[in-house]
């Protein structure tokens, strides 16, 4: 692989990872404004008005290049510089560390009792509530809901598509599968006496 053939793909795997991050972001700030406490239309009013507002302000981006068309080059220069550091290939000594915000060994207990507690009195949490938090406390940046829903999986933890909170079924987390016994936990032995003669 020659040089020019390296640097087209480091800035193409940069351009996509930078991309994704952008709109993981701007779509995590949108949920976010979705209120909890409102059924049907009127709670997803913050998220329709967040929406308008990304797209007023990229009309706007979009008119002020074509007025200044100079403007896109810079603009040109400072993508291709985010996108060159944003595709760096990770070295071989931080290869064989584990990443801060993705510990080897996720205690599953710890996550049930987050579940648990931003479920408060309810019978269940949407996992968009849960990202939202997430990445308020500086996590998860950049995850998805489906990045979400697909870490729970593998701590076997159930999720479901049809979990209501405030009247609106979608993907979230059930008290009664959180509540109930896991699987890989050994049932003991019933102590009650046999009734059999």
């Amino acid at each position: 692989m020659n040089r020019l053939t390296r640097t087209a793909g480091r800035l193409a795997d940069g351009s996509s990872a930078l991309a994704r991050r952008i709109g993981a972001r701007m779509a995590a700030w949108v949920a976010r404004a979705r209120r909890e406490d409102l059924t049907g239309w009127r709670a997803s009013l913050g998220c329709w008005l967040r929406l308008a507002l990304l797209t007023l302000g990229l009309y706007l981006l979009w008119r002020l290049v074509r007025a200044l068309p100079a403007l896109l080059c810079v603009l040109s220069a400072g993508w291709i510089a985010a996108a060159w550091r944003a595709g760096r290939a990770p070295s071989p000594e931080a290869a064989d560390e584990a990443p801060a915000d993705a510990p080897a060994a996720p205690d599953v207990e710890a996550v049930r009792r987050l579940l648990l507690d931003l479920m408060g009195t309810g019978s269940g949490v949407h996992l968009r509530t849960v990202l939202a938090h997430l990445q308020e406390h500086g996590q998860w940046e950049g995850r998805t809901v489906t990045d979400l829903r697909v870490h729970l999986a593998r701590l076997d933890i159930p999720v479901d598509r049809g979990v209501k909170v405030s009247g609106t079924p979608t993907w979230g987390v059930r008290r009664r599968g959180l509540e109930a016994p896991s699987p890989a936990e050994p049932q003991e032995p019933s102590t009650a006496p046999s009734t059999a003669a």
